[in-house]
Parts: structure tokens; sequence; C-alpha cells
């Protein structure tokens, strides 16, 4: 890992993406629960719009209100993403952007985003879970009677192959963290 503007970047060079002119770009932002996942999509979606064209930023959050969905177990969670998988496929190929901040630690969905998107790239935030119990970056983690969340009740299932892995450890500002993103989505374009 090295060190730029206070995040730790996966030091190792990112495979180059041809990017398909006829479709949108996926920019599937995943993570733990309170990692920065909706702040660093939103962070960037002005700049990926000016870049790429046309862009929408939903959030996983976002999405389960929409379609008042309300599972979350391990089953369910599983379900809702490759729901969020196929919907991803939809809105990209009308050659529109979609950057999506999902929760998302299953393997399964991120490899078949990888089989059936032309224009993919995974950026993980890692964060440390006590880190955001401790400054208190998502309600669910002090609730009580809250049950199956991911990284607590749930054994997450982390990236193995992400484009980008920023570490979030919280003390940078999260516009200098988008800006590395952005830097990082375009160094790596074709």
């Amino acid at each position: 890992y090295s060190k730029i503007s206070g995040c730790l970047w996966k030091s190792k060079k990112m495979k180059k993406i041809k990017i398909n002119k006829k479709k949108g770009i996926l920019f599937w932002i995943t993570g733990l629960s309170g990692s920065g996942k909706t702040t660093f999509g939103k962070a960037i979606h002005k700049d990926i719009q000016k870049l790429y064209g046309p862009t929408l930023m939903i959030s996983g959050d976002n999405i389960r209100k929409i379609f008042y969905l309300k599972g979350h177990t391990k089953e369910d969670r599983l379900k809702i993403l490759k729901s969020y998988c196929r919907f991803a496929k939809f809105i990209t190929n009308q050659n529109i952007n979609l950057i999506f901040a999902v929760v998302g630690m299953f393997n399964e969905p991120r490899k078949w985003n990888r089989k059936n998107i032309s224009n993919y790239i995974e950026i993980y935030i890692k964060s440390n879970l006590k880190e955001i119990i401790k400054l208190k970056k998502k309600r669910i983690y002090h609730k009580k009677n809250i049950k199956d969340i991911v990284g607590i009740d749930i054994r997450p299932e982390f990236p193995e192959k992400p484009n980008i892995t920023i570490i979030n450890s919280f003390n940078k500002p999260k516009t200098k963290i988008a800006f590395q993103i952005i830097k990082k989505i375009k160094d790596n374009i074709v």
C-alpha cells in the first residue's frame, strides 16, 4: 500500500479498463455500512458526469426506500443484491453511468457484475469496523434490537480484486479523497 493524501491506496497496478462508448459505466462502491460509500459517491458524482456523461447516483439505503425492500438476512441481502446488479445492467445498457454505493459484501454479485456489465469499475472503501462504531458513523451499530448486520452478525466477503481500494480512516477531507478516486479512475480508463 502507498499513502496518498491521507489515504492508503492499493499499490498493485490497476488493469486498464477499455470502455465501451455505447454503454454507461457502473461505478460499484462497496464497503461496510458507515465506511463512506455514499459520501464518496456523492462527492465524485459531478466529476463523473462531466468526464463520462449522464450519471445517476444511488445508495443502497435510497433504493431500499424506493422499492420498500425490508429483508436483511444473508439470503435476503443476496437476493436484493442480485436485483441491484440487474438494475445496474439495465441502466448502463442505456448509455447512462451509475454510481452505486452499496454494502454488497458478497462475492457472487460482484462476480456477476464483472461477467455481465461491460463497463464495471469496483471501488472498495476499506474501514475498520471498530472505528466506524466508535465514531458513530452509522446508527444501526448502536440500536439494541437490530440484527443481521454485515460485519457483526453476517460475515462479510471482502472484495478480492477491486479496481480501486481506499483505506478510509476518517481523518482526511472527503474532497481530497474524492479527487484521488477521480484521478485513479481517469488514469485507468482507456
